[in-house]
């Protein structure tokens, strides 16, 4: 059928150029071409919704509100600055719209995620690096006080000078900034005249990462009579 050939790579929409071809005549976006046809990308989400799938699976599209852009990037680039921990958005400078892989459940002036670089082991193991995260920017005041496990300890996510950043616990003492790493991580805490040498871009409220690295082999299981190994 003519799905299977599209996925083998036999056929290619035929409607597609054209809907391009009137996004340049018309001086608008696709999606708005799709959407005077009846097709809005952003009512994928809520329709969705109405499915019942039973099953754990990847979504394809993220939600995305009805004012949100995605695009597919046709070629993202190929050296990102992996090692240091950034802001998404400027990641992927350049490239016009937010990649459709990341989410966009709400506005920019609403949200902001970051990158996790993959040297930055401040808060590591509790986030570790090549994380995402999600900071809300409202809330970028230090709050103080005592906080019963380290979980539930602000996270904020800092902007240093020279476009560096971190993901950390703060303390504020007088003027500085304590930039605070997990007690198991290597990263000493780092003192920094504040507001002078650090702005807090916000709270990160949300974030993702792997338990487990990819393509690894399998490690059996312990036998019943070993034991278990200690730390």
């Amino acid at each position: 059928n003519w799905i299977s050939d599209l996925e083998n790579g036999k056929s290619k929409p035929r409607l597609l150029p054209r809907f391009h071809s009137l996004s340049l005549i018309y001086d608008c976006d696709i999606n708005e071409i799709l959407a005077a046809f009846g097709l809005n990308i952003a009512d994928l989400g809520s329709e969705r919704g109405h499915m019942s799938l039973p099953n754990t699976h990847l979504s394809g599209l993220p939600r995305a509100q009805s004012d949100s852009r995605v695009m597919a990037a046709p070629q993202l680039p190929l050296k990102l600055p992996l090692q240091q921990t950034n802001l998404v958005h400027r990641m992927f400078q350049g490239l016009g719209e937010m990649p459709f892989f990341l989410l966009q459940q709400a506005g920019p002036q609403e949200v902001l995620y970051g990158y996790v670089g993959t040297d930055d082991y401040t808060l590591d193991p509790i986030i570790r690096p090549g994380a995402f995260v999600q900071i809300d920017p409202e809330q970028n005041k230090v709050i103080r006080g005592m906080w019963p496990s380290e979980h539930e300890r602000p996270v904020y996510f800092v902007e240093l000078r020279d476009n560096r950043y971190a993901v950390c616990w703060c303390e504020l003492e007088g003027n500085y900034l304590l930039l605070v790493p997990s007690p198991k991580s290597p990263v000493p805490i780092r003192h920094l005249r504040y507001p002078q040498d650090a702005d807090i871009v916000g709270r990160v409220v949300g974030f993702a990462h792997l338990i487990a690295p990819l393509h690894s082999k399998t490690v059996a299981a312990p036998s019943a009579g070993s034991g278990i190994p200690q730390p």
